[in-house]
């Protein structure tokens, strides 16, 4: 099945193959839990290869009101009713019924002039972001409908008034605004982190290639697997959705310059303080290092790196490689490696073996491509290719989207300035000398601010010179040589746990990053309070809450019977001289604080000989252990460990063992966070950390 046609007079859930489609089939729009059909206004959806009508857009006559107010009345209790971990595991859910399902998608991809290679990249990476956010929700967020966010934050000389921060889903909705470029890992990337935050979101795809978003649409609805209310579709224009947008939405752009400051300015959007992540037009760039020439690994792979570039996805990619800086030195050599490496280059119909890059996505992109072009050779040479014709296997050059590999060359790389600021969003990428390492430096921040960066050495210096120097102009950088070259996914991979946006002409906003772009999509908020109602609100213990204490060990009680709070003090125990030199016969640890008592004591923060941090964690871990097999099934870590205070021979030392927080992590078992406080005979803290141990649930 290629897609679910629900208008005219095809009946819902009817499957239709693109060969059976009809040009004046409509794809509607999926509206307040309905499919509907515009009414006028239509767009001519058509294949980058041969220019058929493949169906028809229109969003005229939908009631956008509806739309905005179903998906705060319907999808936003829907999903605020579920914890992180309920919605974590529902996305894995639907990727799995995706990545089933995906194969009839690449048969329908092509009509886009995506290769085999491009539906890797953006059906399969689309569903790859799913299965990655669901495992981040998994092992990172808890089975509330809340997240803690950093530490308690005392506020008072006794430790009755304390805070902390929050962060709960907002109670709006998710506009996500897609370019054409990459119809389906566009709309799952942005849908990943909103679900998993709890928003509902209304996607508009590109209208261009929104036919194979609308497939992949009508597979997540077939599903059945998204509460109801969780996600919309736009085919056509956004009407007059932003003038129902408030203070408790977002907006997730991304597309041109020109489009996100419209969107932005919007009086509804500024007035309303709607939140606005934008990703938009990135002259990005790759640097050569001085030290890679001809003959290095680091040259070769640059002419790889940027020849890829410009080809995947006929190079309609916000982070392609548009300005390739170079040594002075090694300008004509690669240069000319750059032309060999694109002569071999087969550009055609996407759906043969043999052709290695496909059309632009549309006819209107090629033109706007030639006229970008256009504007580049009134300051560069063209040293490849040929805007205007090209020889294409299995199509026809006129009737589809086809546009060869265009390499230009800036011969004097300062004067110049449109290559700086003109990006073609196509097959097209600038050469441009620099002299000096400041030189190339400055080259890639007249870009004023792009998603990504490259750069090829093997010199640790320049490595770091340019790192330093570009940073804060880049929302990544691949530092790319022979060392991590061949585990590398490339200058072009937006991955899920790393940030995709970037500063200045990117649009200044960031999207995946792992959590960070769930937390887009909620709010912190500083919670005060006295450490018990704190503790109670936030279902994770806070130091100065009152505690309780349970006749039976809390190692001998299942996950479910451990209450937030429960406690036991232990018994003391002395550390003795003869414990410390044990300790560190048996370890091998014979450290001078603990052996030495003449250069212990010169040592500013000793008394004298004193235990070691890891006898202490064993005395503790002896003190509270229950030994017999129970509930606890294993420890499998602490974190936040502080040594306060050192402990010296004649010490007695206690721990207090406090049920922290709880977080249910598999069907079989849970996770228990205790706080551990290690004191001495003085009740002096000595030491501090938070244990982590997986606990049976109990049977049913």
């Amino acid at each position: 099945m290629l897609w679910a046609v629900h208008a005219g007079s095809i009946p819902i859930g009817r499957a239709v193959s693109v060969a059976s489609l009809e040009s004046r089939t409509q794809l509607p729009s999926f509206v307040a839990g309905r499919w509907q059909n515009g009414l006028r206004g239509f767009t001519e959806l058509r294949s980058a290869i041969d220019g058929r009508v493949l169906g028809l857009a229109s969003s005229s006559g939908l009631d956008f009101g509806e739309m905005a107010g179903y998906a705060r009345s319907v999808g936003g209790p829907n999903l605020r009713g579920l914890t992180f971990l309920a919605r974590a595991a529902l996305l894995r859910q639907l990727a799995t019924y995706l990545n089933e399902r995906r194969e009839p998608l690449y048969a329908l991809s092509f009509e886009t002039g995506a290769t085999k290679r491009d539906h890797l990249i953006d059906i399969d990476g689309g569903i790859g972001t799913l299965f990655a956010y669901a495992s981040r929700g998994r092992r990172e967020l808890p089975d509330e409908k809340f997240v803690l966010d950093g530490a308690v934050e005392s506020l008072s000389r006794g430790g009755t008034f304390v805070a902390r921060h929050i962060l709960t889903p907002l109670q709006g909705l998710a506009l996500h605004i897609d370019a054409f470029n990459f119809p389906c890992w566009g709309m799952l990337e942005k849908l990943a982190p909103t679900f998993l935050a709890g928003v509902p979101a209304i996607v508009k795809p590109a209208t261009s290639t929104s036919f194979l978003t609308h497939a992949m649409f009508a597979l997540i609805m077939e599903s059945g697997i998204l509460p109801e209310g969780a996600f919309q579709l736009i085919m056509g224009g956004t009407g007059d959705l932003l003038d129902h947008l408030g203070g408790q939405d977002v907006i997730s752009f991304t597309g041109s310059h020109a489009t996100s400051l419209t969107l932005r300015n919007h009086p509804v959007v500024a007035s309303e303080a709607v939140r606005f992540i934008a990703e938009r037009d990135s002259l990005n760039a790759a640097i050569l290092g001085p030290d890679a020439g001809p003959g290095t690994p680091e040259f070769d792979l640059f002419v790889e790196e940027v020849v890829r570039e410009m080809t995947v996805k006929a190079g309609q990619k916000c982070t392609a490689i548009r300005r390739a800086i170079v040594p002075r030195a090694h300008h004509a050599a690669l240069k000319e490696a750059l032309v060999e490496k694109l002569r071999g280059i087969v550009v055609g119909n996407p759906r043969l073996e043999s052709v290695q890059m496909g059309p632009l996505a549309s006819l209107d992109q090629r033109t706007a491509v030639r006229a970008s072009v256009a504007e580049l050779q009134t300051e560069a040479r063209l040293l490849f290719g040929d805007p205007n014709s090209w020889i294409v296997e299995g199509a026809d050059y006129q009737a589809g989207a086809f546009l060869s590999p265009l390499l230009l060359g800036v011969e004097k790389g300062g004067p110049a300035r449109k290559v700086h600021e003109v990006e073609a969003f196509g097959p097209v990428s600038s050469v441009l000398a620099y002299e000096t390492l400041e030189d190339a430096i400055e080259l890639a921040k007249r870009g004023s601010g792009s998603l990504v960066a490259s750069i090829f050495t093997y010199d640790q210096d320049v490595a770091d010179a340019l790192v330093l120097g570009i940073g804060s102009y880049h929302g990544r950088i691949l530092a790319l040589d022979r060392d991590c070259a061949r585990e590398s996914t490339g200058h072009g991979s937006p991955l899920p746990p790393l940030v995709h946006g970037g500063p200045g002409r990117a649009g200044g906003g960031e999207e995946l990053g792992g959590l960070r772009g769930v937390f887009h999509y909620l709010q912190r908020t500083a919670v005060q309070a006295s450490p018990t109602r704190l503790t109670g609100l936030t279902k994770s213990w806070t130091a100065g809450a009152r505690t309780s204490k349970k006749a039976q060990h809390p190692f001998r009680r299942f996950f479910e019977d451990l209450s937030i709070g429960e406690s036991i003090l232990t018994a003391a125990r002395v550390v003795t001289l003869e414990d410390i030199e044990h300790f560190a016969e048996f370890t091998g640890d014979t450290f001078y604080a603990h052996m030495d008592e003449e250069a212990a004591k010169a040592n500013p923060f000793f008394p004298g000989r004193v235990a070691h941090g890891y006898l202490l964690l064993s005395f503790a871990a002896g003190l509270f252990v229950d030994p017999a097999p129970g509930p606890v099934l294993a420890n499998y870590g602490l974190e936040n460990l502080r040594f306060v205070k050192p402990v010296v021979p004649g010490d007695a030392i206690r721990v207090r063992l406090t049920v922290k927080q709880k977080t249910p992590r598999q069907p079989e078992h849970g996770e228990v966070r205790w706080d551990v406080r290690i004191a001495n005979q003085d009740d002096e803290l000595v030491a501090s950390y938070e244990l982590l141990t997986l606990n049976a649930r109990r049977p049913t």
